[in-house]
């Protein structure tokens, strides 16, 4: 069993990274280059450093992935066909031909999102955060540059997320609503603990060239925290209002 990366806070919001980790266990060949593994088809480039800067900034409880994607999704449901993926942006990953779903979800996927529900329990977070990190183009795909800096991602629930797209906006953001990824379609983690528990979130992806070294992932942890601490407040004043 491999548990999560946890970092203690205060606040009443809760900072989730599915991919912050390139890590693979040992026991577990995947079968590829090594160097496949600094690529974001392993690792959300520069979510999980962002991450752990938001959590310090916002004295913020934060659940950080200790296993890359490859080994297993965290962020896909446990039927999903994608959880341990064969194939990745044309690369093969020959070694998860033959892997034990059961075990992998039993020793990955399964303690993971138990720690993020323990969490839940313990402090009923007025908000969640997920924050992710996408490429400006795929690598094996023909098309157009992402435009977008920062992409606000949601599913049914979208009232932390309008505020949220609304403030990047404001701030000067090239953000993305729903894009470069619908939350109506990758959303697993947010729809399991935010909307299953009726808990407004907001999913956060960042284009991962911004957030590649120090300068950049303390940059936009900085405007992260700023717009995340306000829609928190903007739904505590609402609450407040409540008959």
């Amino acid at each position: 069993m491999t548990m999560p990366h946890r970092i203690d806070g205060a606040a009443d919001l809760l900072i989730l990274c599915d991919h912050a980790s390139n890590g693979v266990p040992a026991g577990i060949d995947l079968g590829i280059d090594p160097m496949l593994l600094n690529k974001h088809i392993a690792i959300d480039i520069g979510a999980g450093a962002v991450s752990e800067a938001m959590a310090t900034l916002l004295d913020a409880p934060a659940i950080l992935a200790t296993v890359s994607r490859l080994v297993i999704d965290l962020n896909r449901e446990p039927d999903s066909a994608g959880l341990i993926p064969l194939v990745s942006d044309g690369h093969a990953i020959p070694g998860n031909q033959a892997a034990d779903r059961t075990d992998r979800i039993a020793r990955f996927h399964a303690p993971y999102h138990a720690a993020i529900a323990s969490a839940i329990r313990a402090c009923r977070p007025r908000l969640l955060v997920s924050v992710h990190s996408f490429t400006q183009r795929l690598e094996r795909h023909d098309g157009p540059d992402r435009p977008w800096e920062i992409g606000i991602l949601y599913n049914r629930d979208a009232r932390a997320a309008r505020r949220a797209i609304a403030a990047f906006t404001a701030a000067g953001v090239v953000t993305g609503d729903n894009e470069p990824y619908s939350g109506r379609i990758l959303n697993a983690t947010m729809n399991r603990h935010a909307e299953a528990n009726g808990i407004p979130y907001i999913g956060i992806e960042i284009r991962n060239d911004l957030i590649g070294n120090p300068a950049g992932v303390a940059h936009w942890a900085e405007i992260c925290s700023q717009i995340v601490s306000s829609v928190r407040d903007h739904l505590a004043e609402g609450a407040g209002r409540e008959p």
